[in-house]
């Protein structure tokens, strides 16, 4: 049995370890995950090309990425100005900014996971652009670049897709990170992130993918049991600013884990993935490193991760499984994705 505490830099909190609860009986609601046989296409998706959404709106046959203005944004750079004010100690201010859709591909069946390499480097080269464009709009302090993929986490549209918030705030996570961040470097003379890849790299157990370039790894302070960061080796406040060469060793790096994510059984494996950029309101982060954070809901088939009394009401997280243990699962099953063998797709 284990019982142990983890401390998670990046966030500044502790973490539980208890891998033996993984094996406690339940009897609770489960997630659906039997993969349903889909099309490539369907004529009532606002997602597919050709179709028209909500908005009136039709969109373009595109054959490749696809980029549009979500017709029911959070943010809007037409958001009123003058508001009500409450009264104290509340406070309320313009939510200001743009919100974004991004199809990955107009094929309705397909996934990130199972995009070739080529496809996935023009999406992060899309990525690249969208970050760019929106962080020098005015009054723009971060651009937030998400996907939540599967029903469990709540998503009503399985054609292949993310969301980009570009907003008048930096959120709180960034925040928090940035401040624990520049306070690691004023300690230690030296970066945190970069820290944290060279300890993974020493002990080598929780590596789910790695080039010479990039990184995939379960952090040894993981608070669900499949948590993977993905990320560069070299330092970069954005992914706007990565080099050729880096932008295609992460794609790799990318693709080898999702694809050992849906691998492991032989699932569209859900997730939330959250691309974690410095803050782009003029001021300069060169402690911060760019990195891609993939949290799965799952901790095995058809049983999601519940937050309990300590977590939603302690602020603690409790990992029912071990870091070490989930990693081994990852590295034990193929990198090539198992419906791309025999040309098996859908």
């Amino acid at each position: 049995m284990t019982w142990e505490q983890r401390w998670h830099p990046l966030r500044e909190e502790w973490v539980l370890i208890a891998s033996h609860r993984d094996e406690r009986p339940w009897r609770g609601g489960s997630s659906q995950v039997d993969e349903a046989v889909i099309p490539s296409y369907v004529d009532d998706c606002y997602l597919c090309p050709g179709n028209e959404r909500v908005s009136g709106a039709t969109n373009r046959h595109y054959e490749s990425v696809f980029v549009f203005d979500n017709d029911h944004p959070s943010f809007s750079l037409e958001a009123p100005l003058q508001l009500d004010e409450p009264a104290p100690p509340y406070q309320n201010r313009p939510a200001t900014g743009v919100a974004r859709v991004v199809c990955y591909s107009p094929s309705h069946n397909t996934t990130l996971a199972e995009l070739s390499l080529d496809e996935i480097v023009i999406l992060l080269k899309e990525w690249q652009q969208q970050q760019r464009e929106l962080s020098a709009l005015d009054g723009v302090d971060y651009v937030l670049i998400f996907e939540n993929k599967g029903e469990v986490v709540g998503v009503s549209n399985p054609h292949p897709h993310c969301q980009i918030y570009a907003t008048n705030f930096v959120f709180k996570q960034i925040d928090v990170e940035v401040k624990t961040c520049q306070n690691y470097l004023a300690e230690h003379g030296r970066g945190l992130f970069p820290d944290l890849v060279k300890a993974e790299q020493q002990d080598g157990r929780r590596i789910v993918a790695e080039s010479d370039r990039a990184i995939s790894f379960i952090p040894y302070f993981a608070r669900y049991a499949y948590e993977t960061y993905i990320a560069p080796k070299r330092s970069y406040q954005f992914l706007s600013e990565l080099s050729e060469e880096d932008l295609l060793d992460l794609a790799g790096v990318l693709q080898e884990t999702l694809a050992r994510f849906d691998n492991l059984w032989q699932i569209s494996f859900p997730y939330v993935m959250l691309l974690h950029q410095a803050p782009c309101d003029g001021r300069d982060y060169p402690f911060y490193h760019f990195h891609i954070q993939i949290h799965p809901p799952l901790r095995r088939p058809g049983l999601l991760k519940y937050l309990g009394g300590a977590e939603v009401g302690g602020g603690c997280f409790l990992n029912d499984t071990s870091p070490e243990e989930k990693a081994s699962e990852l590295q034990a099953v193929s990198a090539e994705h198992y419906r791309s063998r025999g040309g098996q797709h859908g």
